[in-house]
């Protein structure tokens, strides 16, 4: 008998490997971190149309770049739920995909920079959360928050983006907090909601997670407490107005 031969893994750059890499970023899932970037943006002064697509593009991509970076810490899990991800059927090699995912993270960061310089240190702290998420993805207490304080984290970079390189204060708006506290809670929720599937395989490769530890039923429990926190945390954004579009005097400005 003669053992198969798997293809060798797609050459970087090829076509083969961008329709993969482009299937480990999740594009239907791309809307979650722009949305959330988009709702921290509308609560600052305004910027152009050119500089708000450009920005929209770039917190819709973030999503992908960094899931397709932690994708590259979670294989042992995703061979046994997953199987059928390029990373783990060998379509293309872990160290191509962490190279073109901290590529596209940091570019974005550079571009996030020039709209405020302090994006450049909260995008740094999202990398680095998004490079350790595994570590307390296998810990029933920090998976899921874990994640949402990076998302978070894009919410305040979109705020602070709105504020341009014009150098203008920092305005918190009315209902601002209330906001983040829905990002927060919602993709947390989202998260552990997305531990389910994976039970069994989590199980068989240590990770801790909620459900593995305490079970589906208070893992349901838990994920309604959650669903119910970003309800009211949206109410309060509503009544506090914190949803209105921020707008400064004077003309839009670019970036």
């Amino acid at each position: 008998m003669f053992a198969r031969l798997e293809p060798a893994p797609a050459a970087l750059g090829s076509p083969t490997f961008l329709k993969a890499y482009l299937v480990t970023m999740r594009p239907y899932l791309l809307f979650v971190s722009g949305i959330t970037g988009l709702a921290g943006l509308a609560l600052a002064p305004a910027v152009s149309l050119p500089a708000t697509l450009l920005l929209g593009a770039v917190f819709f991509l973030s999503y992908g770049f960094g899931q397709a970076l932690t994708d590259c810490f979670q294989m042992d899990t995703d061979a046994l739920s997953s199987p059928y991800r390029p990373l783990v059927r060998g379509v293309v090699r872990r160290r191509d995909v962490l190279v073109v995912s901290l590529a596209g993270l940091l570019m974005s960061g550079v571009i996030l920079a020039s709209f405020h310089l302090l994006n450049l240190l909260l995008a740094l702290a999202a990398i680095g959360g998004l490079a350790t998420y595994t570590t307390f993805k296998r810990r029933w207490w920090g998976g899921p928050f874990y994640n949402a304080w990076i998302v978070g984290v894009l919410f305040l970079i979109g705020w602070m983006s709105g504020h341009g390189p014009a150098g203008l204060p920092l305005a918190w708006r009315a209902g601002a907090g209330w906001l983040l506290a829905a990002v927060v809670f919602g993709y947390a929720d989202f998260v552990l909601t997305g531990y389910f599937k994976d039970v069994s395989a989590d199980r068989a490769t240590g990770y801790r997670t909620f459900p593995v530890v305490f079970g589906l039923k208070a893992a349901a429990w838990a994920s309604d407490l959650m669903a119910l926190a970003t309800v009211v945390s949206v109410g309060g954004a509503l009544a506090a107005g914190g949803w209105v579009p921020g707008r400064c005097s004077g003309p839009p400005r670019g970036g």
